[in-house]
């Protein structure tokens, strides 16, 4: 079990470490580790875990303690919560507390907008990930393909179609 745990530390702190521009860009990397690599779970598995953490309240990295906990139970759920949070939260005081002082240089504007490209990219190739998971069937494809539209064009707000998606895959499944 140390093995393990150890190993959830050291992912969990590297994911840590490359979540910019918010958690759900570390998901494809997060899937890879517990799902291919570690064989930890299957995508399935991966894909319900974050359907779970995203209809609680709370921070959108909730899958995280779910990992861990599925993983290893509540050693596992501690060391995952502590590798991907402690690091993160410990950069952002310092850089922040300098980010600040250069407010108003023109540098500073550059690489945030230079970041932005990245982190739409990091998003989209997470929800693709999670997408290609549930979408294990024509009925779930489709409902995926509806729930995407109405996020998207219609701009339903995000728990309303987790609940919608809830109500019809209990009711169709």
């Amino acid at each position: 079990m140390g093995a393990v745990l150890l190993t959830l530390a050291i992912i969990f702190t590297q994911l840590s470490l490359i979540a910019f521009g918010g958690g759900n860009t570390i998901l494809p990397e997060m899937q890879r580790q517990v799902v291919d690599i570690h064989h930890w779970m299957t995508a399935q598995e991966f894909s319900a875990l974050f359907a779970m953490a995203q209809a609680a309240p709370g921070p959108n990295m909730m899958i995280v303690p779910l990992v861990g906990w599925h993983v290893a139970g509540l050693s596992g759920l501690l060391v995952t919560s502590t590798a991907k949070f402690l690091p993160s939260s410990i950069i952002t005081v310092f850089v922040m507390r300098g980010w600040s002082k250069f407010k108003d240089k023109k540098w500073r504007r550059v690489l945030q907008l230079a970041l932005q490209p990245v982190t739409v990219g990091t998003v989209l190739a997470s929800a693709w990930i999670i997408s290609e998971a549930a979408a294990i069937n024509t009925l779930l494809i489709i409902m995926v393909v509806i729930a995407t539209l109405l996020s998207l064009i219609k701009k339903v707000h995000p728990l309303h179609v987790l609940i919608a998606g809830a109500v019809f895959g209990v009711v169709l499944l």
